[in-house]
């Protein structure tokens, strides 16, 4: 490991400025949204991108560096101890209308960057304790379908219509949302029905994973109503709601009207590099755990974080990821900074 390795542990002022903020209260309690759409696009504009790899040689001993694994388990305790204090919070009384709003958004918005985000990359691993952690990180967004829509249906039909986690040419973020969660969730019962099939189980049993995942989200939403308030369920919803938002912005961003050429054989090229759109952007990178260097996430979907590559043939954004979610809010200025892109990288 290197001294510069230190530098992931930026990442953790989102769940400190969290837990401040809930503390705080007022206009505080935005907190983890001010480091994510604030203070780190901020920053982007001033501080140098990086093209830069690891030599080869180095990525084996990088894998293995326990460091690196232990940044993304500590987002266990972090995220439902910030759940704790945030229903604990808001059960004592005495908020304004603004303050719980912003709360809510304030949980919300640690559920999606680095809830979902470390359960994204814990879920390509293979190991049974990582994937486990990758469900009950999912669990609290109420997301838990994206491990199987995610590894099985995204990473195959990237970048074509089979895709709903593959933005088009033209398609608004909020016509995205809409689509994609919806079809995402409905995909991933088709793809464990599928795989039931295929090994000759029923679809209606305790093999089903989607069937378990429905239990986890009422048992989990079950234990805030019986551990402080079931007047607490709309709030833990609306923060998986903003939750699971942050992370479809991301998917909107990261292939926004890229696609794969079908062939004569009626198959699609394969996936490659330039399928995703990449940043370079430092703090972004920092931030979101290299989920920046996307495209080469998709080469070899269970290369870990650390080793992530820039792919010089990858398109590459503007700006980093948070900037180019907030962008992403304002359509036409969205479509007016990329759809000149999209077509100069597609022709």
């Amino acid at each position: 490991m290197y001294f510069k390795d230190l530098k992931y542990l930026v990442a953790y002022l989102a769940p400190i400025a969290a837990f401040l903020g809930i503390h705080w209260g007022g206009w505080c309690s935005l907190g983890a949204v001010y480091v994510g759409f604030v203070i780190i696009p901020v920053l982007e504009f001033f501080l140098p991108q990086s093209l830069s790899n690891f030599p080869k040689e180095e990525e084996t001993d990088r894998k293995e560096i326990a460091y690196f694994d232990f940044l993304l388990y500590l987002h266990i305790p972090i995220t439902f101890s910030l759940l704790w204090f945030f229903f604990s919070r808001l059960e004592t009384g005495g908020l304004a209308t603004y303050e719980l709003v912003c709360m809510t958004l304030n949980v919300g918005m640690i559920l999606g960057s680095f809830g979902i985000n470390v359960a994204h990359e814990l879920g390509h691993r293979s190991k049974k304790h990582e994937q486990a952690f990758a469900k009950l990180l999912l669990t609290p967004a109420l997301y838990t379908h994206f491990n199987i829509e995610h590894n099985r249906g995204h990473h195959k039909h990237i970048a074509t219509p089979e895709d709903p986690s593959s933005a088009r040419k033209g398609e608004s973020i909020y016509a995205f949302w809409l689509r994609s969660v919806f079809n995402t969730y409905i995909n991933a019962w088709k793809l464990e029905a599928g795989r039931l099939k295929k090994i000759n189980k029923p679809v209606l049993s305790i093999e089903n994973e989607m069937i378990w995942f429905q239990i986890y989200h009422i048992v989990y939403l079950s234990t805030v109503g019986l551990l402080f308030s079931w007047s607490m369920i709309p709030y833990a919803i609306a923060a998986a709601i903003f939750g699971f938002l942050l992370l479809e912005t991301v998917n909107y961003i990261e292939h926004y009207g890229l696609s794969r050429k079908k062939l004569d054989s009626g198959r699609y090229e394969r996936v490659s590099s330039k399928h995703s759109w990449n940043s370079n952007h430092e703090m972004g990178r920092i931030y979101l755990y290299e989920l920046t260097r996307h495209a080469d996430h998709h080469f070899k979907a269970d290369r870990q974080y650390q080793i992530l590559r820039h792919m010089d043939e990858s398109p590459q954004l503007p700006y980093g990821y948070p900037t180019s979610m907030l962008i992403s809010l304002i359509p036409p200025l969205w479509f007016k900074l990329m759809n000149k892109r999209v077509t100069a990288h597609l022709s």
